[in-house]
């Protein structure tokens, strides 16, 4: 499936800002499975590696 870069921004954009939510906003939540603001933290490194190679495929694209 192709798709344009700005949709990996958009996405990585999302999730990094839903992720920043968690780890600021859901520090005193019990979730018995999983820590909030542990899945904060890897939500924000993933929508910024998203984000990241969004920015990549963008800047190859308008060079090649």
């Amino acid at each position: 499936m192709r798709y344009p870069p700005e949709r990996n921004l958009w996405e990585g954009g999302a999730t990094f800002v839903a992720g920043l939510a968690l780890r600021l906003f859901a520090g005193d939540v019990a979730v018995p499975v999983v820590d909030p603001t542990k899945a904060g933290v890897v939500m924000m490194c993933v929508g910024g590696a998203q984000t990241a190679w969004g920015l990549f495929r963008s800047a190859r694209r308008r060079r090649g």
